[in-house]
């Protein structure tokens, strides 16, 4: 019996942490207009609260100017550690998102309240029809679209809502990337 419930103990953490696997989010990328916090341990001077430039770059000391935009926190932090290293030994760097404006999604057409959402986390495309106060009467609920650009092109994603609303066809609900466009014609 003591075998048993170990198994099954170890099987249920391994199913946890498959679904958890599955189901994670991905890193946040930094964008224009987020706020950074960034300092370095022990180095008074080098605490800085910096605003993300429209065309995603930041200054820092010692750094000089240096893209932020499309990275995560992690990745720009292992830059300026590896920028500042040879002005202090051992950098021990740390980089927090502060105020996150850069993701924005759109949501347009036949809904309760069109307009553009910052999000302070991923969210799917029934949670921003609910921002936008959902479909309103005259809205065509199979024809729904999500317009997503992709290196430059634009690309048209089809989003079935009844089939979502009846819990069928789930894949459709992605998450959504900052700057896509949801239509409802």
């Amino acid at each position: 019996m003591k075998y048993i419930i170990k198994f099954l103990s170890v099987s249920f953490v391994l199913f946890y942490l498959n679904i958890v696997s599955v189901y994670a989010l991905p890193a946040y990328l930094i964008g224009p207009g987020d706020v950074l916090e960034i300092s370095v341990w022990k180095e008074d001077g080098l605490q800085k609260e910096v605003l993300v430039r429209p065309d995603g770059g930041i200054s820092f000391p010692l750094v000089g100017q240096l893209q932020a935009g499309g990275k995560t926190a992690t990745q720009l932090q292992k830059i300026i550690v590896n920028k500042i290293k040879r002005f202090i030994p051992d950098p021990v760097v740390n980089v927090s998102v502060l105020k996150v404006t850069s993701n924005k999604v759109f949501v347009v057409g036949k809904v309760n309240r069109p307009g553009e959402f910052v999000a302070s986390h991923y969210i799917d495309v029934m949670q921003a029809l609910a921002m936008a106060g959902g479909l309103n009467a005259y809205a065509k609920s199979g024809n729904i679209k999500i317009l997503r650009r992709v290196k430059g092109r634009e690309t048209a994603i089809p989003f079935e809502y009844d089939e979502i609303a009846q819990g069928d066809e789930l894949q459709q609900n992605i998450i959504l990337q900052s700057g896509d466009v949801v239509v409802v014609p």
